[in-house]
């Protein structure tokens, strides 16, 4: 799995598990939502993302690094 689709899979898992918390703990867990909602508008015009920083040093590579080792 690429970094790119990590990040995608961890803010979809993020986004049913603060739902999942806010119907089930607590109304405020829906800011869990917006900040990973907000997290990921940031990340499509700047390109940071905490998250994929993590991944890349736990050993996942990115599209273009498995594309070029797949030839």
């Amino acid at each position: 799995m690429s970094v790119e689709r990590g990040v995608d899979a961890f803010a979809g898992f993020m986004v049913l598990l603060s739902v999942a918390l806010t119907y089930f703990v607590h109304p405020y867990f829906v800011w869990l939502t917006v900040f990973v909602g907000a997290n990921l508008f940031q990340q499509s015009f700047t390109g940071f993302c905490p998250a994929a920083m993590v991944m890349r040093k736990l050993g996942m590579r990115r599209e273009r690094e498995l594309a070029t080792a797949r030839r």
